[in-house]
């Protein structure tokens, strides 16, 4: 890998790392204000709200500006967002602020990828990606649980500022303080982010004009024969995982009978499997055969469908392993394709804004469903069932969508992976 790599691996697990970690200070804080029991699930959709609405803009703003760059003033909009949050900003609203922060953030840091390295090390790189991604979220919300939790918390709440009265009187609130520090150590890192050789893109001619080219390049994406095919199945994939990550804490809670932070503490054996799925994925997989882990997608689906099934921790552990492997076998070479046609289309920021929109406008739409459905009284159980038939069905769809375009367009499709076989091929 070169230079920098390491850097921009260390500068978003950091990002990410405070990112979940503030979400589980965010339940707590509202579970402890007495807010109702439907704004807990509301706060994935309202993170996801500026992926959307900014996703005509971050992209170009991304390949106009040097990424390392980008990647700093979005950290600093997100501790602006902790930082509302900890003095009295409604969590929802400030969550929705730190999701604007991520939004901006994140064309930057996939994007450096596909200009700093070639095709034939995407999948290699995205498995470090996704493994740390995927790892800051479960580690995140361990640390998150862990400082609202009856050890730690007593011991942040201990520490006081001579002659200063910081206002900060509960475990969500020393929590919340505490992240801020995590994302002050990411915007550290995000300064030593080197510049690569891509050319600048200017923006285009006003609001008008961004849209107008986002709404190209989305279109673009998706009638690209493996483009559409990699994109479908990440944009479930998060959309499903973002909200689950959200949604184990209720199921937690009625199949266990745990707290916050015993369902914080079970949420870390996910990252084993995924981190393993991940490396796996990175070590013998290539960009040409990344749409042979479509019917995995299938496979996630049906397991959980079956989370409903576990009642015992000794099964559940397991269990979320195993769905963890899945997951981060499937997620890491579509994501690399997904990047590779998304740069050789467009342009590598503006693509994952494009993918961001999709998979965003995936996790707020299902998260809406969700929030509905607590809303008006139905039960976790019910809700993961249709979450797990929803990817199952939808998974089955993208493979036969797959097996159609190598029937009817295989010569374009076979042309498509021989780019991914190249190297110096555009």
């Amino acid at each position: 890998m070169k230079k920098g790599f390491s850097t921009i691996m260390s500068a978003q697990f950091f990002s990410s790392l405070a990112d979940q970690a503030l979400l589980v200070g965010a339940i707590e804080l509202l579970k402890s204000t007495g807010s109702p029991a439907w704004q807990i699930p509301a706060l994935a959709p309202m993170f996801a709200l500026f992926y959307v609405v900014l996703a005509p803009f971050v992209g170009a703003f991304a390949d106009a500006i040097p990424k390392g760059k980008v990647m700093f003033y979005s950290n600093l909009i997100k501790i602006a967002g902790c930082l509302m949050m900890l003095f009295g900003t409604h969590p929802l609203l400030a969550y929705a602020v730190v999701g604007f922060g991520a939004a901006a953030y994140s064309p930057a840091k996939y994007g450096i990828l596909t200009e700093l390295l070639p095709p034939s090390q995407l999948v290699k790189a995205n498995g470090w990606m996704e493994g740390l991604t995927i790892a800051s979220v479960v580690l995140g919300i361990l640390l998150g649980g862990q400082l609202v939790g009856p050890h730690l918390a007593p011991l942040l709440l201990g520490l006081d500022l001579p002659f200063i009265d910081t206002g900060i009187n509960t475990p969500p609130e020393a929590a919340i303080a505490s992240i801020v520090l995590l994302y002050i150590v990411a915007a550290i890192f995000n300064l030593y982010i080197p510049r690569t050789d891509a050319p600048l893109q200017p923006l285009g001619h006003g609001l008008v004009g961004l849209v107008r080219d986002f709404a190209d390049c989305n279109s673009r994406l998706w009638k690209d024969k493996l483009g559409q095919i990699s994109l479908a199945t990440t944009t479930l994939f998060w959309g499903v995982s973002g909200n689950m990550r959200i949604i184990v804490f209720p199921w937690a809670a009625v199949a266990l009978g745990y707290t916050t932070t015993q369902a914080s503490n079970l949420a870390g054996v996910v990252a084993i499997g995924t981190v393993a799925g991940a490396v796996i994925a990175a070590s013998i997989m290539r960009l040409d055969g990344a749409t042979k882990v479509i019917p995995l997608g299938i496979g996630i689906g049906v397991l959980v469908v079956g989370l409903n099934l576990v009642t015992n921790v000794w099964v559940a552990v397991p269990f979320l392993v195993v769905l963890g492997l899945i997951g981060g076998f499937l997620v890491v070479p579509m994501n690399a394709l997904l990047q590779h046609r998304g740069h050789n289309l467009m342009g590598a920021g503006r693509s994952i804004a494009v993918q961001n929109f999709n998979e965003q406008a995936c996790i707020l739409g299902l998260g809406a469903l969700y929030t509905g459905m607590a809303k008006f009284g139905f039960s976790t159980f019910t809700a993961i069932a249709i979450f797990g038939l929803i990817v199952a069905l939808t998974m089955y769809w993208v493979y036969r969508w797959h097996q159609s375009n190598l029937k009817h367009h295989g010569a374009e499709v076979e042309r498509l992976q021989a780019l991914a076989r190249c190297d110096d091929c555009h």
